[in-house]
């Protein structure tokens, strides 16, 4: 595969979510991967940058502005209120799809459907306990203990990692994160999915 142009963010972005640098040998070459809420796309450059195919949609254009150099090298960027809209991507389906820092519960059976037979989902987002060091603090945007696990597994997706806890760095932050996949139906043998990079084929 022929490495991918050296596209740059017009301003400075956070480091991408160490959930995402921690899972991302789920996804195969290639991906087509869908960032929910993708904000300035500090996710989408990273993965671009991998050689994976990205499409982002969140409702901020300022934010969005952010995205043209991407979206000139073949990006897809979607402004959407996915809140107050219709779902963006009906019958559309993703090899991986990622949320971070987003919660929108009307949403959870769309951002599942999204995710291909073989696909991964990667979500982490703040969780109750929260309101204590911070925001968010509204209950609506923080998950009750074990919700994205009991999410993940109605959606008949497969649990490959999950924690629920609370992490000092950067910042104080109660959290749940998943990775999960929707299996492969007729796989003629078990999917084998590595439990860290270092495990990961190289």
């Amino acid at each position: 595969m022929t490495a991918p142009a050296d596209v740059r963010p017009p301003q400075p972005l956070h480091p991408p979510s160490p959930w995402l640098l921690r899972w991302e040998h789920l996804l195969a070459p290639g991906s087509r991967v869908l960032d929910v809420a993708c904000g300035p796309g500090r996710h989408m450059y990273w993965l671009h940058s991998r050689g994976h195919q990205v499409t982002g949609v969140d409702r901020d254009e300022a934010a969005l502005a952010s995205l043209a150099p991407l979206a000139a090298a073949g990006a897809e960027v979607v402004r959407a209120d996915i809140e107050d809209g219709p779902w963006p991507f009906p019958g559309r389906s993703f090899d991986a799809v990622l949320v971070t820092h987003y919660l929108w519960r009307p949403r959870l059976a769309d951002i599942a459907g999204a995710v291909a037979p073989g696909g991964v989902l990667l979500y982490e987002t703040f969780a109750q306990g929260n309101e204590s060091v911070g925001r968010p603090s509204r209950p609506e945007f923080l998950l009750a203990p074990g919700e994205l696990l009991a999410f993940s597994n109605r959606a008949g997706l497969r649990v490959v990692a999950y924690e629920d806890g609370f992490l000092d760095e950067p910042g104080p932050r109660f959290v749940q994160r998943i990775a999960a996949v929707r299996p492969a139906p007729h796989a003629p043998e078990p999917a084998r999915y590595p439990l860290g990079p270092s495990a990961a084929p190289q």
